[in-house]
């Protein structure tokens, strides 16, 4: 499988999921974003077009990350979790933007949970 034939496919499940997936004020939508070797998760408010809260690993606190890709998507989770609680939101959707649920999107996710976030 050619790597256009990847990105055309991931774009069509994204288009899919995206119909059904909708962040409002009161529960924006966690997107999550993973390139080979990053990973990068907003908060989303999709009705005024605006990021509420972002955390990644290219983020200056994030800088001296150790351990896995894994790792380090818990942690980023954790991050974005604590951000969001400080924001004031408890409840978010969940848009892993065409990726599967499993590795370093599912472990995103798990250090989300593990900080207080609920989808």
């Amino acid at each position: 499988m050619s790597q256009i034939d990847k990105a055309s496919r991931r774009q069509k499940i994204k288009d899919r999921s995206r119909s059904s997936v909708q962040g409002s004020q009161a529960k924006p939508r966690l997107c999550v974003y993973r390139s080979l070797s990053q990973i990068y998760a907003q908060l989303i408010d999709d009705v005024n077009g605006k990021t509420l809260v972002a955390a990644s690993t290219l983020s200056k606190e994030n800088k001296g990350l150790q351990g896995s890709k894994s790792d380090r998507c818990r942690t980023i989770g954790k991050q974005i979790g604590e951000k969001a609680l400080a924001a004031g939101i408890t409840n978010v959707v969940f848009d892993r933007n065409g990726f599967r649920y499993h590795g370093r999107v599912k472990a995103l996710a798990d250090g989300a949970r593990e900080a207080g976030l609920i989808f």
